[in-house]
């Protein structure tokens, strides 16, 4: 068995090799490639899909795996090597519905649409790149197509990124959240709105890189094993435990957005640089699912980044960096503007009391698509419509609708946002039992330590990689089930306080 268990890690790791040139090449695509090179990266990415996929079905590997599943059995449950197999054994099944010509077909319109998707949002025009979305519908549905059993059409698409969550599950806790969320807003967007011309002027853009990056290395972002630069949607990607990379978009005019970007990414990078060594070139080398992984990025940008403690440290530092902007500036001027609570129009610079008003129109919207009840045709109106009725605006174009997202552009359609939601309700579970086990914290970010809270999560959450799936996971952190009140909790306090509700 243990001859065999070293066949099973040397099989792993290099499908995972694989994987990393993939994510390589989507890396450079996405921040170095001229567009001349899209064509040929299609079908690179394409051909190197084909062969992961190809290692991944391979017989020989499915009957290691049975072969070693009776040993599995006979090891604790926190053993790495009984984690391997478990995983190993999941992937394989699901890797063996999916047709390699699928994949290496899907791989390649996805990259291709990606690049549409660049030139028709500059240009906004999303006629540009319809057709290409309606191709990418088909695929989906087709990619769900090859697990009949599922209950909903978007399950399969869901599982891939949030193991065990399915829309019967998601659909009435969108529901339950959405309940809550919307007196909050009304409340807070009755009254005079909160003033943030003081993060809306000119600020160089090398400047905010400079304190961003500042900051992260001091929450615990290792550039050693890590890097930042420019994209048009700031995003995370990881090569190994030991090269994890992140990018982050400027604006010259708004302080906001490369700093949360930059926390936010910052927060999955951390996630993946925490990962216990000995899981290196395994399968069990990456985060447990979106909604943890999205947990930390929302935990570092909001919980820590957005919070009153952290800017009583960095306030007074951001305002050397730019006296001319923030030097007659109060904090709580500065710290009600980068909360203040609006009905928006972007998802990415929500505040977080609507931010996941955006999430689920978005995901209402995917299942219309899926369950073929919204042509993609008809997809600007049917965005627009929602915006109308559920936040009270109205985009002034697709590239600030549906096309601001990059999500149904560089991937499916389903699967893509739920995620974004379930990462802000663990947040606010995780973080709560990071403060029962060291109170201080607040108190540590108050001085620019980050030590203790980094600590905590990387112990408790990072170190694991894949070993746990969610479920058992939240349940060994927090010793309960997934629920939204201690979220809930930590919004009502915070907003509560800043606007008097």
């Amino acid at each position: 068995m243990e001859e065999k268990v070293k066949q099973l890690a040397s099989r792993l790791a290099e499908i995972a090799d694989i994987t990393n040139a993939q994510a390589l090449l989507n890396w450079d695509q996405l921040t170095n490639m001229p567009n001349g090179g899209a064509e040929a990266r299609g079908r690179q990415l394409a051909t190197l899909a084909k062969i992961s996929h190809d290692l991944s079905v391979a017989p020989e590997l499915g009957q290691l795996i049975e072969d070693l599943l009776p040993y599995a059995d006979t090891l604790p449950d926190t053993s790495q090597e009984a984690a391997m197999i478990r995983v190993a054994k999941k992937d394989y099944d699901r890797e063996t519905r999916i047709p390699g010509e699928f994949v290496g077909k899907i791989t390649e319109h996805i990259s291709n649409t990606y690049m549409k998707w660049v030139e028709a949002r500059a240009q906004n025009n999303f006629e540009l790149v319809r057709p290409a979305l309606e191709t990418t519908l088909e695929l989906s549905r087709e990619a769900s197509s090859f697990f009949p059993e599922a209950a909903h059409v978007a399950d399969p698409l869901i599982d891939i990124s949030d193991n065990g969550m399915t829309v019967g599950i998601i659909r009435p806790l969108f529901s339950d959240l959405r309940k809550e969320l919307v007196p909050i807003m009304q409340a807070i967007t009755s009254q005079a709105p909160a003033e943030d011309a003081c993060i809306k002027q000119y600020f160089p853009e090398d400047d905010q890189i400079a304190f961003g990056e500042k900051v992260i290395r001091a929450m615990g972002y290792d550039f050693e094993r890590g890097r930042q630069d420019r994209s048009a949607h700031p995003f995370t990607t990881r090569f190994s435990i030991n090269d994890v990379r992140i990018t982050t978009r400027v604006k010259s005019d708004d302080f906001l957005e490369a700093f949360f970007s930059t926390t936010h990414e910052a927060g999955h990078a951390m996630y993946e640089q925490g990962i216990d060594q000995a899981l290196e070139g395994s399968n069990l080398a990456s985060g447990t699912s979106a909604g943890v992984h999205e947990s930390q990025s929302r935990l570092w940008e909001n919980v820590v980044s957005r919070g009153k403690p952290f800017w009583e440290c960095y306030y007074p530092q951001l305002q050397e960096i730019f006296p001319s902007q923030f030097g007659n500036v109060s904090m709580d001027t500065f710290y009600r503007a980068i909360n203040k609570v609006q009905r928006s129009l972007i998802r990415t610079d929500a505040d977080e009391v609507t931010y996941n008003l955006h999430v689920m129109i978005r995901f209402d919207l995917e299942i219309d698509m899926l369950e073929e009840k919204l042509e993609v045709r008809h997809l600007p109106e049917a965005w627009n419509e929602r915006y109308r009725s559920d936040l009270g605006v109205l985009p002034a174009s697709d590239a600030e609708g549906c096309m601001q997202d990059v999500h149904w552009y560089g991937g499916l359609i389903g699967g893509a946002f739920q995620g974004y939601t379930l990462g802000n309700i663990l947040s606010g579970l995780f973080y709560g039992k990071a403060l029962e086990a060291h109170p201080d914290i607040p108190e540590q970010i108050r001085q620019g330590k980050f030590d203790v809270l980094h600590g905590w999560l990387k112990d408790n959450i990072y170190a694991h990689g894949r070993k746990f799936e969610a479920p058992e996971l939240i349940q060994r952190v927090t010793g309960s089930s997934m629920t939204t009140a201690p979220y809930l909790a930590y919004l009502k306090a915070k907003f509560g306080e800043l606007y008097q509700i």
